[in-house]
């Protein structure tokens, strides 16, 4: 990290064979439209879809390609874009799916803060069977139900499991839990969005 008396420095220009040489994608533009394209391609195929087989293979999606690929494709889209929202809740059932015990025991002990967004969530009992239940229901619902209502259910998630971590772990959760709860507010957003007609 650049110190306060460090000067800018113009960014230096590099020709596409050197930013190859360095494994780095020489067309940024056809980066941000394969972002967008693949999440719009993905989420309208599973909503096409009338086929539990598909539904199953888009949830499983990260079991078969594994989540680093997805981060690469869209983790650097903004929170409040299609990409966005679809990395947040692949990541989020990823969590949920390898730590459910951890989450199991915060989102049981945030229950008592946010009595509604339990109701949202709909995790009861969190017990670590049922994080990873509804980590694969709320993902499912995004492609066979209403999508707005998948990003409310995983916002709701968030805000439980934040109050719920805080209260059990005190400052070392203090990061994770205002982590959620910005994402909360994204996906919350983004349903707004979709309902809007408006995220892409």
């Amino acid at each position: 990290m650049p110190s306060e008396n460090s000067r800018p420095r113009r960014p230096a220009f590099r020709d596409p064979a050197m930013l190859e040489l360095m494994g780095v994608g020489s067309d940024p533009i056809a980066q941000l439209h394969a972002a967008h394209e693949t999440a719009a391609v993905l989420l309208r195929t599973g909503r096409a879809a009338d086929d539990p087989a598909v539904t199953r293979r888009l949830v499983d999606l990260v079991d078969e390609i594994g989540l680093s690929t997805l981060a690469d494709l869209w983790s650097s889209r903004p929170p409040r874009s299609l990409p966005g929202a679809l990395w947040r809740l692949y990541f989020l059932r990823e969590w949920m799916r390898t730590d459910a015990p951890g989450v199991a025991r915060s989102y049981a002990a945030g229950v008592r803060f946010t009595e509604p967004n339990h109701v949202v969530a709909g995790i009861d009992p969190p017990r670590p069977d049922d994080v990873r239940r509804v980590a694969d229901d709320i993902l499912r619902g995004a492609f066979t139900g209403d999508f707005a209502v998948a990003l409310e259910r995983a916002a709701a998630f968030c805000l439980v499991a934040s109050a719920g971590g805080a209260d059990l772990e005190g400052s070392e959760w203090l990061l994770r839990s205002q982590r959620l709860q910005q994402m909360a507010s994204d996906l919350t957003a983004c349903a707004g969005l979709w309902r809007a007609g408006t995220l892409q």
